[in-house]
């Protein structure tokens, strides 16, 4: 008669067990551990030994870290599952060495030290290259909207924002007289005092929701007067441009300098004592630097026009067309080496057209490497001439796809025209068509991997600055999945073991 084996699953283990049999060999989770032995650490591990030495000790930089590597490689990014995983999974418990940190204490680490997490995607890279799986042969630049932590639902127009303002200000004011007059008859009737009633909270509800449609507006109409402050400042610099060629004739370089003071003066008005935004010192290493912001439709007196939105949960997203639906997401760009589909340079916007990306793309991709790739294909949305002349300054020979017309039909700029033209030539011919072939099986199969494979499909903090350092973290474990898949060991490889 046939027998089970023995199944005591409470029995006590009679040596103690090591942690490294609780897995297979060749397990994601001893790579990780491996590649975080060997990560330089010295700003994040220097701003916890400066903190306050009274209290509880910290739990390890390294060991938290390694969790968040490990969750972003399989695809876990919550703080709470990540906890969870240190009692559950046994792959999180290897990592944690037994420890059990907080979910908040996760999420404190990952984001109070994120732009030093960010950075780390320049060491991964590194170890890319001394792998050998980055060539520089041929790259790619291309983008894909990655959802907001916010919901499209919570945005609101410009016009939306001024009808609900005078329709809440006069249910407010509705209900105050209706407070007053039950006030007045509860007084004449039971004294003084208030009988309860749903007045004051139903009050409450549409005084918070119009003081926060208040708020929103007024920070549109900021948004607003910037924008056109700085299209007027474009303005200014061409026609100062013009102002001093001495070609022209001189009636009109003086009317050109006139417009372009009436212009500065006009920006000043609008800018006020605001500096422009520039937040490229919190920029994480790796990843490109003045990409260009989404900016408010406005009049020309500066005010937002109707159509302008803003969302109330993440007012820096912004409503993005993708696949024929409209999403409240962020911008993502990377730039992918042909050879094993590593990234090499990343970015975040929250503008939705691509064309303003190549030039800081493509920019972060030689700082990062220190070399130029040989080639770069995009797809027509980068194309324009001022992306080609960049390409070849740099000595990058760019196959970028071209749009056959405009969108009425005509072209107002020859000198576009005839680099539209002559790229059209360069895709026709030969090499063209063979290189720029290999484009979307370069670059389209990461987007996949990060999105439908390890489930990143939506960004877990908000804002733009903290949008951008997780998509560089998503971007470094993107680069360490590639070297675990090419089964190779940093040297000299850390032990296992208790020392």
């Amino acid at each position: 008669m046939k027998t089970c084996r023995p199944w005591t699953p409470l029995q006590s283990y009679l040596l103690p067990p090591s942690p490294a049999d609780w897995l297979p060999e060749g397990h994601l989770a001893f790579f990780v551990l491996e590649v975080v032995g060997q990560l330089d650490l010295d700003s994040i591990e220097g701003a916890v030994a400066e903190k306050d030495a009274r209290g509880e000790r910290p739990y390890s930089c390294r060991m938290l870290l390694a969790l968040l590597v490990y969750g972003y490689c399989v695809g876990v990014f919550s703080s709470r599952k990540l906890a969870r995983g240190t009692y559950e999974d046994v792959a999180f418990r290897v990592l944690a060495g037994e420890e059990h940190p907080h979910f908040t204490t996760i999420n404190r680490f990952r984001l109070e030290h994120r732009t030093a997490i960010a950075g780390l995607f320049v060491q991964s890279l590194e170890l890319c290259r001394r792998a050998g799986l980055v060539k520089l042969g041929h790259v790619a630049l291309d983008g894909t909207k990655v959802l907001a932590n916010a919901s499209k639902h919570r945005a609101m127009s410009f016009r939306r924002m001024k009808e609900d303002e005078e329709r809440l200000r006069g249910e407010v004011e509705k209900l105050l007289a209706e407070a007053d007059a039950v006030d007045a008859a509860e007084d004449a009737r039971f004294g003084e005092g208030n009988a309860p009633t749903d007045l004051p909270a139903e009050l409450q509800r549409r005084e918070t929701r119009l003081q926060r449609i208040l708020e929103a507006k007024a920070a549109l109409e900021q948004e607003a007067r910037e924008a056109r402050a700085n299209t007027l400042r474009e303005n200014v610099e061409r026609l100062s441009e013009t102002a001093e060629d001495a070609s022209l004739p001189v009636s009109q370089r003086r009317m050109a300098s006139t417009l372009a003071k009436q212009g500065t003066a006009q920006a000043d008005l609008l800018a006020g004592d605001r500096k422009p935004k520039d937040d490229d010192d919190d920029t994480p290493r790796g990843s490109a630097a003045g990409l260009p912001m989404h900016r408010v439709r406005a009049e020309k007196n500066g005010s937002p026009k109707p159509k302008a939105q803003r969302n109330f949960t993440d007012p820096e997203s912004r409503i993005m067309e993708t696949g024929g639906t409209y999403v409240q997401a962020y911008n993502a760009q990377v730039v992918v080496d042909e050879a094993h589909q590593v990234i090499l340079a990343h970015g975040v916007s929250n503008q939705s057209p691509d064309v303003e990306y190549l030039e800081p793309l493509l920019q972060a991709t030689v700082a990062n490497c220190g070399e130029v790739p040989a080639h770069l294909s995009a797809d027509a949305g980068y194309f324009s001439r001022a992306n080609v002349e960049a390409c070849e300054a740099l000595g990058v020979c760019a196959y970028i796809s071209v749009r056959r017309a405009a969108h009425n039909g005509r072209t107002t700029d020859n000198r576009s025209t005839s680099a539209r033209d002559a790229m059209q030539l360069k895709l026709e011919s030969p090499e063209g068509k063979s290189v720029y072939a290999r484009r979307k099986v370069i670059v389209e199969p990461v987007f996949g991997q990060v999105k439908e494979v390890r489930g990143f499909r939506r960004f877990s903090m908000r804002g733009r600055q903290k949008a951008r350092t997780e998509w560089g973290f998503v971007c470094f474990t993107h680069n360490l999945l590639k070297l675990f898949r090419l089964a190779w060991t940093p040297n000299p490889p850390i032990s296992l073991s208790a020392p």
